[in-house]
């Protein structure tokens, strides 16, 4: 890649402003200075999109910050233009004729951006439910926008992106687009409901790993798509499924379900597991044609991407016991095990409590959340999302104490294949594990967990393991499964 020879005496100045070689992608170049980074794009012309000429610079760049002044507050610091002034010489700012727009933005340390994070294997559970708060806030901020033929705009993405596939050369894309096409014709009616209730919205365009980076201690999202609305302008959990497929493939797929399985507690859009095999393999066969334009082995991708229109039949998975037997321990590692990418839906009572309160997961409740009134519409709702969920074809583990028969023979009743799992360890055991608890969405203290101990829970025909040690391997041999690759 080489920035277009007309362009080619800005790029100086910029380089000489930021004392850097630029940054070439398909459409930028990127100057990143000790103090500023400076964004020009390229004068191109690629089809789906045009940059070639000065004023359709001018427009995408001023839409460019607009956009991600919002994504990104601070990130952004404005638009310049590059001027030749009386001398004729070229300038950034000031007075003369204006030969092309710069974006400024704020320097960001390359180990800071998540693409790297993920290289170096260093996005951790906390920063991963972070993220997917981010995103979920995000997605809750933005507008509806009424009146997209969902169905209509997602069959042109998918056959743009055949024909893309093929003209990169990427192996089977003639199949992989009749195997999309099935599926979304299936789910045209869900998409257009979807749409309906306000779930199109101008979102990122452009979620992925190397888009989002840490600002001010927070993963922050940037470079929103600024050059196609329509391209843009959908559902919020497209606009997801691209953050999770990149997540799947770069950071495994534990990470991915983490971001999934946080982003639905917080949003409460466990709908959006009907659209995810779809919506991943688009995501997958966009990236496999970008591989495969640039000279690189699409197949992983592509392998992916048919990977995800073939999910395994869905099963739930209920993991019960006493406070602190590692209920929620063993059910994230089970999730990622379990059904259609990227793992099962992990339902867990504790944050079906909070998100029922309006409260973020960690935040402590008080006793009246917790009387049997309200617990009953902790398992009514725990309940619903699983029926849901199974519903789409997603797989579900329930996380949750289950100490009345009557509540685990709801639960075992919600699916034709179902295992229960039963965790036990001594009192004084589990005693140490409640009162060493912190920044946990369970709000049960030492008293709680004995009155809960003194109680019968009646007959059991739920596998019971011991919980003094690693329960996942007694789990994996319940359920049939293979432990997971290290």
């Amino acid at each position: 890649m080489s920035i277009p020879g007309a362009q080619a005496d800005t790029a100086a100045l910029l380089g000489r402003l930021t004392g850097a070689a630029p940054i070439l992608t398909h459409i930028s170049a990127v100057f990143v200075g000790p103090d500023e980074v400076l964004k020009l794009k390229q004068a191109v012309a690629l089809g789906f999109l045009d940059f070639s000429t000065l004023a359709a610079r001018g427009r995408f760049i001023r839409r460019e910050f607009e956009l991600n002044q919002g994504f990104a507050p601070g990130l952004y610091r404005g638009v310049a233009p590059v001027v030749r002034t009386q001398d004729g010489a070229l300038a950034l700012g000031g007075q003369g004729e204006v030969v092309d727009w710069v974006l400024r933005m704020a320097p960001v340390p390359a180990a800071d951006f998540l693409d790297e994070m993920a290289a170096r294997g260093v996005l951790t559970p906390t920063l991963l439910d972070q993220l997917a708060d981010r995103v979920a806030a995000m997605h809750a901020a933005l507008p509806p926008v009424p009146g997209v033929d969902a169905p209509a705009a997602l069959r042109r993405v998918l056959l743009g992106n055949q024909a893309a596939a093929e003209r990169a050369g990427v192996p089977r894309a003639a199949e992989w687009a009749a195997r999309a096409l099935a599926w979304l014709d299936r789910l045209a009616p869900w998409l257009a409901e979807r749409a309906a209730a306000g779930f199109v919205r101008r979102c990122h365009g452009d979620l992925h790993l190397g888009n989002l980076c840490l600002w001010q201690g927070q993963p922050t999202p940037f470079d929103a798509l600024e050059f196609d609305e329509a391209m843009a302008t959908v559902d919020t959990g497209y606009d997801l499924a691209f953050l999770l497929m990149d997540l799947d493939l770069r950071a495994g797929r534990a990470a991915a379900n983490r971001v999934l399985n946080r982003y639905v507690a917080r949003s409460g859009d466990v709908a959006l597991l009907r659209g995810l095999p779809l919506w991943l393999s688009l995501r997958g066969i966009i990236r496999a044609h970008v591989a495969g334009a640039r000279g690189q082995d699409p197949r992983p991708c592509l392998d992916y991407a048919m990977a995800a229109l073939a999910p395994p039949p869905p099963r739930l998975v209920a993991v019960g016991g006493l406070q602190g037997t590692g209920k929620s321990t063993l059910a994230r590692a089970l999730a990622p095990l379990l059904g259609a990418a990227p793992g099962a839906l992990v339902l867990r009572s504790d944050e079906l409590r909070k998100r029922l309160a309006g409260v973020a997961p960690e935040q402590r409740l008080p006793a009246e959340s917790y009387t049997a009134e309200a617990s009953a519409a902790v398992f009514a709702e725990l309940g619903a999302q699983a029926r849901l969920a199974l519903a789409a074809g997603h797989g579900v583990v329930a996380d949750a104490a289950f100490l009345r028969a009557g509540e685990r023979d709801a639960v075992a009743a919600l699916a034709p294949d179902f295992t229960g799992l039963w965790l036990t360890a001594p009192l004084e055991v589990l005693r140490a594990r409640v009162a060493a608890r912190r920044g946990d969405a369970s709000d049960a203290t030492v008293p709680v967990l004995e009155a809960a101990a003194a109680r019968d829970v009646g007959p059991l025909d739920w596998a019971v393991l011991d919980a003094t040690v690693d329960t996942l391997p007694a789990a994996l041999g319940v359920l049939g499964l293979d432990a997971p690759a290290t």
